[in-house]
């Protein structure tokens, strides 16, 4: 999640469910749980949560083919004020190396912001993925080897501004969802690691790769032991739970992962509860987001477990153009138009 062109749909909600749901609920074997528990000095930049963003309004969107529609430079130093005013967020997380992102970067050490940034290098599809429940068309050889000249220069971006703004990016994130079962732009994991081996030997900053935590519990440990920390998304209302299994049905995601890898330092890279969602139906709601938020941080704070919420701003032009009603649409802890939801009452509070 979701920071993603793929249009989702109940198909492909019930397959994503499908997919983890099984994995989460094997039988127990003697075998006793890693504790999750980590020391402080394993939080990043010493903070308990930071924030998904990345800003797009109405009518602006990331390339969709033709061309990305970016915002402005006044409308990205809004966001980041509204950010410092109203929420105790000083970590951001971004997802490429683009000019959106960059802006993002200029705008923070001009105004000399107290922001720190996980950047992102956003991976595009190299082969063609045929568990995608939604059924795309799949990818020509010419759009394949496109794809993969552009994330060679995605990964130069992203090494380049590592570099230059090295006291605001501590740690690049190497693709987000390019290996999860059911993605539309998969990358193999050996393509993964050879970007994460170019971007380890060009920056100085920690090296992580963001993934569903279904994926690192089943498939993660080859990857893991290139990483300096693992990077884990969960998402327990994709996975038709209600708010009443929120934090729980999270903690048995984080256990998993934990128990496949013992050693790794975790943070968990998103994490969010949407307001409204016709997939969702009921378990969809502001009060629900908020009470998730408070529980996962309190979590998050006993486990000394970095968490990104996701996300900052709703955002209309993700999943299908011709549903508002879209989940994908409706994880902002403000609503589009920069109006707060409930939860930011409470951070105020």
């Amino acid at each position: 999640m979701r920071h993603t062109l793929k249009l989702f749909t109940l198909i492909a909600l019930s397959a994503v469910s499908a997919c983890a749901k099984p994995a989460v609920t094997q039988e127990h074997t003697d075998q006793a749980d890693h504790p999750i528990q980590q020391s402080e000095d394993q939080l990043l930049d010493d903070t308990i949560f930071g924030i998904c963003y990345s800003g797009f309004r109405k009518g602006q969107h990331p390339d969709r083919g033709d061309g990305a529609k970016n915002p402005s430079e006044s409308e990205i130093f809004e966001d980041l004020k509204i950010i410092l005013k109203d929420t105790p967020f000083r970590v951001l997380r971004l997802y490429d190396s683009k000019k959106n992102s960059e802006t993002v970067l200029k705008l923070i050490k001009e105004h000399d912001l107290p922001f720190t940034v996980m950047l992102g290098a956003w991976l595009s599809a190299e082969v063609n993925n045929p568990n995608i429940p939604w059924k795309p068309e799949p990818f020509t050889d010419e759009e394949l080897a496109e794809n993969k000249r552009a994330n060679e220069m995605e990964i130069s971006n992203a090494i380049r501004l590592a570099n230059q703004y090295p006291e605001i990016i501590t740690s690049v994130a190497v693709g987000n969802e390019a290996l999860v079962v059911w993605n539309d732009h998969m990358v193999p994991i050996d393509s993964v690691i050879k970007y994460v081996l170019t971007v380890k030997a060009a920056v100085s900053q920690p090296i992580t790769v963001a993934d569903n935590y279904d994926w690192w519990a089943t498939s993660g440990t080859k990857l893991a032991a290139h990483l300096d920390f693992v990077s884990v998304h969960i998402y327990p209302v994709w996975e038709e739970r209600d708010i009443d299994e929120g934090l729980s049905y999270s903690i048995a995601n984080m256990q998993r992962v934990r128990n496949a890898l013992p050693d790794a330092q975790l943070v968990i890279t998103e994490a969010g509860w949407a307001t409204s969602a016709w997939e969702f139906g009921d378990r969809a709601s502001e009060a629900k987001q908020t009470q998730y938020f408070h529980d996962l941080y309190d979590w998050a704070k006993q486990m000394n477990i970095t968490t990104f919420f996701f996300e900052a701003f709703d955002e209309s032009w993700k999943g299908d153009p011709n549903n508002p009603y879209g989940a994908e649409k409706h994880w902002g802890i403000y609503f589009e138009d920069r109006t707060p939801k409930a939860v930011i009452k409470t951070l105020k509070d």
